[in-house]
């Protein structure tokens, strides 16, 4: 199936928004991406279209942010959150994903609004200590991780929630983010296989939106080198509430 235009009026600027997501400016523009793409073509499809994109980006990110990240918040995560892929996986059918994204929304309003709240408070940005790695936290926060980012695309939320208050050097936090979720989303390829969701026509729309992804990763790694701490850490916190918001939104429209 070859791209018309307009197709390509709602693929390019949703490609974008994920590939400025994968540099580094927050979850909020990747989960706007599918939703933009299911304006023209059925919902599995554009999650099937997405996946190819999303290795790509992936790539693009770990070559941007080499050197950077955290090995100790990756570690945590990961074993949650690849039990959370399998959950997802075995669970697909009886688990309604709006529910998932109801769940985490709710979630992510709170905790990003929290921070808002203390802002209005006079608190400064870093007057809070940093919290300490938690293995009982980790593996639950990884494991919803894992589990929202299969059933919904919607994985960062949760990562956002145990990494935030760790308060990493921006070029740490952003380098641990893209580690996480390349490795999720090779992953996925295996049940996404079984599924039958890759089919060569999916893999050809997929291939003909490479060259934005890959200017918008870029454009996105380039933007949040230059932030200070203090620029970062507000903006991915409200990121964070709009990726919550419209969890929210999306989760409560099929009440």
């Amino acid at each position: 199936m070859l791209p018309d235009l307009t197709f390509l009026l709602a693929a390019i600027p949703a490609v974008a928004l994920v590939g400025l997501s994968k540099g580094g400016l927050g979850g909020a523009f990747s989960l706007l991406g599918v939703p933009i793409l299911a304006l023209v073509v059925p919902p599995m499809a554009a999650a099937a279209i997405f996946l190819p994109i999303l290795l790509v980006s992936d790539l693009v990110a770990l070559y941007a942010w080499r050197g950077h990240g955290d090995w100790r918040t990756f570690l945590a995560l990961l074993p949650g959150a690849l039990a959370g892929i399998v959950f997802g996986w075995a669970t697909s059918a009886l688990v309604p994903a709006d529910a998932m994204r109801l769940v985490l929304g709710t979630i992510t309003v709170l905790f990003a609004g929290r921070y808002f709240v203390r802002r209005l408070r006079g608190e400064r940005e870093g007057s809070r200590p940093a919290r300490a790695q938690n293995t009982i936290a980790a593996t639950a926060w990884g494991g919803l991780a894992g589990y929202g980012s299969f059933i919904a695309h919607a994985g960062g939320p949760p990562f956002e929630i145990y990494a935030l208050p760790l308060k990493l050097d921006p070029r740490t936090y952003t380098g641990t983010s893209v580690r996480f979720f390349a490795c999720l989303n090779a992953i996925k390829v295996i049940p996404y296989v079984a599924l039958g969701q890759l089919d060569v026509s999916n893999l050809t729309l997929s291939l003909t939106l490479l060259p934005v992804v890959l200017v918008s990763t870029m454009a996105g790694a380039w933007v949040v080198r230059r932030m200070r701490a203090e620029t970062f850490y507000p903006l991915i916190y409200g990121m964070t509430l709009i990726a919550g918001m419209k969890l929210l939104w999306d989760g409560l429209s099929v009440i």
